[in-house]
């Protein structure tokens, strides 16, 4: 899950699995596939930048494969 903030300052957190779509209108709005919209105060880039460090703290991205020694290939 990664950390955002609403534009009123508080903190919610989101399940970057679920996020179906990232647009700057020109503010970054976060749709899930189940149909939810969100507005985070973060730009995208940053937005962007947190999903790619949570899905590396969980053990890399989809694109990356491990060998038996956890080397990557």
């Amino acid at each position: 899950m990664i950390e955002l903030t609403r534009f009123n300052g508080t903190v919610f957190f989101l399940n970057s699995d679920l996020i179906e779509t990232l647009e700057a209108l020109p503010d970054t709005t976060i749709r899930t596939v189940n149909g939810k919209t969100y507005v985070a105060r973060e730009k995208l880039p940053e937005v962007l930048e947190r999903i790619v460090a949570f899905r590396i703290s969980c053990g890399g991205l989809p694109h990356q494969r491990r060998t038996a020694h956890g080397d990557e290939e």
